[in-house]
């Protein structure tokens, strides 16, 4: 990206610095900050070593002459306000990278490092809004760890577009008042079920099981399959044949069918079986609906990347702010190489990780990845 569009997008965010003493630009530490994010370094000191070795990088890229140091930057990212950052690097997403999928995915994360020392600290929980085909973050919301995520979801459906767009969200959001914020803007829904609604949820198992063991009842279903090594998952829908007998249908709204999935796994030949079931306001088949669910889990592969990619769990910027700020850039960085990778030609696609060591090796692998978002052809 030229440095002019991170002038516009960074430089609306304040500096509460005393710009006499200021040596380093507020925009250059959070470009060097987003490169170094996109490479997999995503604490202080990996990122002052990245901007002090890449200097001629950012030198001739982004006009930057000089790299800030550790402390400059942690101090940064303790005074910046990083819902701020989040909400800029969340408009940048949106501007520059494809986000044109239907299912949007919610799901909150604990971000354990920030408990402190011996857990003297809440810990910090974000709840995220996710386009699960391109890897988008849409929106996010910071809520303290013992907040209600209940109330925050449907704060977050008023900040997101979701008109034509299907909501997934687990057991937890299977809500009367969440459904009806889903509705009222024009988007659909596919909520799991679980004890939290027990006599819905009692209602439907029952009901769809019968349905299932009765030979004279027609049952839509669908079904895949899934190998991975010595580990197979077959995954089975039943589609509930009518909701007419539901005394509460009407007290739900938008609620159209309910459906069960069964999940068989194999694994070195031992066989376990797991029975999920879900409420929707859409009308469609047992085949969709599967392949809807099976999207959801996007997120929750989002949210392992961070952890297990990124390291977020470990890194030790004990600042919310500082937290906020490298959490958006992580996604950032998942958004940004997934469709990155998934441009490549070759069969055979490399790994996030694999991708991200190239980068940190090759700066210029970064610049293409920017370059193909930015669709255009120099920086």
């Amino acid at each position: 990206m030229r440095r002019e569009y991170f002038e516009e997008r960074y430089g609306g965010i304040p500096d509460t610095r005393y710009q006499g003493f200021v040596e380093h630009k507020l925009t250059d530490i959070l470009i060097i900050s987003t490169c170094a994010v996109l490479c997999g370094l995503d604490e202080p000191e990996g990122i002052a070593l990245f901007g002090k070795e890449r200097i001629e990088f950012f030198r001739e890229r982004f006009g930057i002459n000089k790299a800030p140091s550790q402390s400059t930057i942690s101090r940064i990212f303790n005074m910046v306000d990083g819902d701020q950052i989040a909400g800029v690097v969340i408009e940048i997403m949106k501007e520059t990278l494809k986000h044109d999928g239907r299912v949007i995915a919610l799901d909150g994360k604990t971000i354990c490092s920030t408990s402190g020392v011996h857990g003297t600290r809440e810990k910090l929980h974000i709840l995220t809004a996710y386009e699960v085909e391109n890897g988008i973050t849409l929106g996010q919301l910071c809520i303290p760890e013992k907040t209600n995520e209940i109330p925050s979801a449907r704060d977050l459906l008023e900040i997101i577009d979701i008109n034509g767009k299907i909501i997934t969200a687990d057991a937890m959001h299977c809500q009367r008042e969440t459904c009806a914020a889903v509705i009222g803007h024009g988007g659909d829904y596919v909520f799991g079920l679980k004890g939290n609604q027990p006599k819905l949820h009692d209602d439907i198992e029952l009901y769809i099981q019968d349905c299932i063991n009765d030979p004279l009842i027609k049952v839509e279903t669908a079904q895949t399959a899934e190998k991975n090594g010595s580990r197979c998952e077959i995954r089975t829908c039943y589609v509930a044949p009518t909701l007419a007998w539901l005394a509460c249908l009407p007290l739900w709204p938008g609620f159209r069918k309910a459906f069960a999935i069964l999940r068989q796994t194999t694994d070195n030949g031992v066989t376990t079986k797991e029975w999920s079931y879900y409420i929707t306001s859409l009308n469609v088949s047992a085949k969709e609906l599967l392949t809807i669910v099976r999207k959801h889990w996007g997120i929750e592969s989002m949210h392992w990347i961070l952890d297990v990619v990124f390291g977020e769990d470990e890194c030790r910027v004990f600042s919310n702010n500082g937290q906020k700020t490298l959490n958006i850039l992580r996604k950032y960085g998942v958004a940004l190489w997934k469709q990155y990778i998934a441009s490549l030609p070759q069969k055979t696609k490399p790994t996030l990780r694999k991708t991200m060591l190239k980068a940190l090796l090759t700066p210029q692998l970064l610049v293409d990845a920017l370059l193909l978002s930015l669709n255009v052809t120099s920086l």
